[in-house]
């Protein structure tokens, strides 16, 4: 009875607007690309189904071996088939092939206790599973092609999932129908409300977005604009205690994100946090580029971000050294512009700080999937073409790495279930992407990820060739557990490229929850241990576990290297004056 309608008349009437709706989505799909929009869409499948084709060809060259796959398979079917019909006859028995304990997804009583979806769920798994075995036995393939081949499937995978779709979720369809549909009817316009706010691309909400502002409940900070060039603001924010810290601080956050991660609200806000502690403060805030600044390279963001903030640090606080922190890509642009002044002699650091930070890209992850020639050279010249990468790439990118976490939820509930996203801060700033230009990212992704150059000691810059050796500032090396953007084997391996002393500390969590993890929350914990060497499981295994934030830890570190203390600065110490007040202009940017 849970799955019958209950009302046949309303239930014809709604899934006649649900079809009308789909039909609006379909159209907000299809116009942009009538009026000559370019799909990448269609490259990207492009590249899968070339990645499968490669793995097919391994199992059909020998008739006998692609034969024994598919009696694998088909025998499978029939142990599911035997379960089944024993089950109708009242036997009880455990699954043929179960779901993983932490798999989500088939939550729900029905999956086990009804006949139809204990079914379709097993045969789902059995399919999958026999796929990526597939994928793993296939020889005489390259390790990049096999690793685009797991990452492809587990999108597909990901994507044909039966609880993401009514009439295969015993949980959708029990909604639907004592709804008659209306779920369906909200759902289809959000989702081509969805596709029209992206230009003819889904972009599905993961926030309700329209709660925040900038500067007023995120990012929030008192602070200033002190200093402008053309690829970055630099803020200072105003002190909170009476003696600050005599070394500044500046962090260098990712391009490829706006810099408030770091400044959420005052609870989580780490840069607020910096401050009162003592700290004065001063942060890079990277410009949302247009096609005008196509041009501006590593190079550029290096002397025109880095170095420009370090001469404007310089000017307020008379101080010339500072302690740096840098985070994620704006961390291995940190390193770069730290092996850049070293070959040019250049002393402008007390200490340097990196979250989640990669130098060397030997186990960069599945970001290394995008990378190779065959795609850099598609990527760049869609970049020539308008000037600068959408930051929606990258953000699907991201989210395609954790799609069973940031996409497919989101899907079944915003159009599946027809509900708005609650308001979430995190997920508000993931969603103000940011662009990029040409010539910086098409660098960053030939040099790093595809030569891994600076690693290798092969990446020049300005005319120097770049030592990661010859940095000896002590080093804070920040690396999380759950890490699927810089895995912390990949930080922890580069911690041993640096010339001077290093602290590697791993973090619980991730990317994100590992780094803006306030003390007072009390939660996760952090390792500390001996000297890099050995692999990191290793060094795991004899370091120190410690309950809570890693942020205290770091506080006393940085005194190690400096304690001395100065009356407060006043923001721009009276030589420089403000230009507006925080986030300021280049992080208030959006495009689209």
């Amino acid at each position: 009875m849970q799955y019958m309608v209950h009302d046949p008349e309303k239930f014809a009437t709604n899934f006649a607007r649900i079809v009308e709706e789909a039909g609006k989505a379909a159209s907000a799909y299809l116009k942009p690309r009538e009026n000559g929009k370019d799909d990448h869409t269609v490259e990207a499948v492009n590249q899968m189904v070339r990645t499968f084709g490669k793995v097919g060809e391994y199992w059909t060259s020998d008739p006998q071996r692609a034969m024994e796959a598919q009696t694998r398979l088909w025998g499978r079917y029939m142990d599911l088939w035997g379960q089944s019909v024993r089950k109708m006859m009242g036997s009880e028995e455990a699954d043929i092939e179960p779901p993983a304990k932490d798999d989500r997804r088939f939550n729900d009583p029905e999956w086990d206790q009804n006949q139809f979806f204990d079914f379709i769920k097993q045969l789902y798994l059995i399919t999958s599973h026999w796929a990526q075995d597939m994928v793993e036995e296939a020889e005489d393939i390259d390790a990049h092609t096999k690793h685009k081949a797991h990452f492809y499937l587990s999108q597909v995978v990901n994507a044909l999932s039966p609880s993401n779709y009514v009439f295969t979720n015993p949980e959708l369809l029990r909604e639907t129908m004592q709804n008659d549909g209306e779920n369906l009817i909200k759902g289809m316009q959000m989702l081509a409300e969805d596709i029209k706010a992206g230009g003819g691309d889904l972009i599905i909400r993961q926030s309700d977005n329209s709660v925040f502002k900038l500067g007023e409940n995120i990012a929030v900070t008192e602070g200033k604009v002190i200093a402008q060039s053309d690829v970055c603001q630099v803020i200072q924010y105003a002190p909170m205690t009476k003696e600050v810290l005599k070394t500044p601080l500046l962090i260098v956050p990712p391009w490829i994100n706006k810099f408030y991660i770091l400044d959420l609200n005052e609870k989580k806000s780490f840069i607020k946090w910096c401050v009162e502690q003592g700290h004065t403060v001063f942060v890079i805030s990277w410009v949302n580029p247009d096609e005008t600044l196509r041009e501006k390279d590593f190079l550029a963001y290096i002397e025109e971000g880095i170095l420009f903030a370090m001469d404007a640090v310089h000017k307020i606080t008379g101080e010339r050294k500072v302690n740096a922190i840098g985070y994620c890509v704006g961390g291995t642009l940190l390193a770069t512009g730290m092996a850049y002044m070293a070959a040019r002699r250049m002393a402008r650091l007390n200490s340097t700080t990196f979250f989640t930070t990669q130098v060397d890209f030997t186990h960069a992850g599945d970001l290394k999937v995008f990378v190779d020639e065959e795609q850099l050279d598609d990527l760049e010249e869609q970049m020539n073409k308008a000037g600068f990468l959408d930051g929606k790439s990258m953000a699907s990118a991201f989210n395609m790495l954790r799609s069973n976490d940031l996409i497919w939820p989101y899907f079944i509930n915003n159009y599946m279930r027809g509900k708005e996203p609650f308001p979430f801060d995190l997920l508000y700033w993931n969603a103000d992407s940011t662009r990029m230009t040409p010539a910086n990212h098409a660098f960053y992704l030939r040099k790093c990820y595809h030569e891994n150059a600076l690693a290798n000691g092969q990446m020049e810059i300005g005319g120097k060739k770049l030592d990661l050796s010859k940095i000896k500032v002590p080093i804070y090396n920040l690396a999380t557990a759950e890490d699927h953007i810089a895995p912390a084997k990949s930080v922890f391996k580069g911690s041993k490229l640096f010339g001077g002393p290093v602290d590697f500390v791993l973090s619980g969590s991730g990317h994100i929850a590992g780094v803006v993890n306030p003390p007072d929350k009390e939660k996760y914990q952090f390792w500390r241990g001996g000297p890099v060497e050995g692999t990191l499981e290793e060094w795991k295994a004899a370091a120190k576990e410690t309950a809570g934030s890693w942020w205290p830890d770091w506080h006393q570190w940085v005194l190690l290297h400096g304690d001395k203390t100065v009356p407060a600065r006043a923001i721009g110490g009276g030589k420089v004056a403000p230009i507006e007040d925080a986030p300021g202009s280049y992080a208030s940017k959006r495009y689209g």
